[in-house]
């Protein structure tokens, strides 16, 4: 009888085409869970993912689950996992779930984390996980426009997906920009965000930080509902995953 497992994933996303997998190619993170998953069963396994990273963004607590037949136990699941998984994804707890359980639908929260680095020199070890700027950006000029974007509104602003057909009504309801040293970090806590939608926000606030930008203009941006409005997408290597909140 198949019962329901729950996965907290950890992964260096730097290689792979992102979280979803895709036809014609392995490199996707779901692709590898699922391929070793398949195997210690023996029978085809879905892994549903709590969201959906894109290419080259890492993860500390991704949620997933999975419905699987087995005798065997969380840990020795956990440990079959890591085994055959690359050394760059890690299963960091796997627990038995309620028959119900969707990562996806019953997630109430993510919290998103992006790294800037704004040191004089070049961050050779942590390059795969930060975005190096050039020039330090104003903080506290960035801190007044993410205020303006806190809270319940339309991001279609900041949607990289111009197909979007459902609603791009959000809820984000903690943005906090701390510089410690030579490293900047953007972190973001919301209901849900749509695609490249963190990225962009933080390239946006970055133009803010470079007085490219007023911190006021974010209300008529984000009236516009035009993505071409808003500012560059930052680079995947700074992003990652931090956590998903359940009951």
């Amino acid at each position: 009888m198949k019962q329901n497992f729950r996965f907290i994933v950890a992964y260096d996303g730097s290689r792979y085409l992102g979280w979803e997998r895709q036809p014609g190619t392995e490199m996707t993170i779901q692709g590898k869970l699922e391929k070793v998953l398949s195997l210690m069963t023996g029978n085809p396994v879905e892994v549903i993912g709590a969201g959906r990273t894109d290419a080259g963004v890492h993860a500390r607590a991704m949620t997933a689950n999975a419905f699987l037949e087995t005798l065997r136990t969380e840990e020795e699941i956990r440990d079959y996992m890591n085994r055959y998984l690359p050394e760059d994804i890690c299963v960091r707890e796997v627990r038995r779930a309620g028959e119900r359980f969707h990562s996806r639908y019953n997630a109430l929260g993510k919290t998103y984390r992006y790294t800037c680095y704004v040191g004089d020199t070049k961050p050779v070890f942590d390059r795969k996980y930060v975005y190096a700027l050039e020039e330090r950006p104003c903080v506290e000029d960035m801190c007044r426009a993410a205020r303006y974007l806190t809270g319940e509104h339309d991001f279609a602003s900041f949607c990289g997906n111009p197909k979007m057909k459902k609603s791009t009504v959000r809820l984000v309801d903690r943005i906090e920009i701390v510089q410690k040293g030579d490293y900047l970090t953007f972190t973001y806590h919301g209901t849900g965000f749509l695609q490249y939608m963190v990225r962009i926000l933080t390239g946006t606030l970055l133009e803010v930080g470079y007085k490219k930008r007023d911190p006021e203009s974010m209300e008529e941006l984000l009236a516009a509902k035009k993505r071409a409005l808003a500012g560059a997408t930052a680079p995947a290597q700074g992003l990652c995953m931090i956590k998903v909140d359940y009951h």
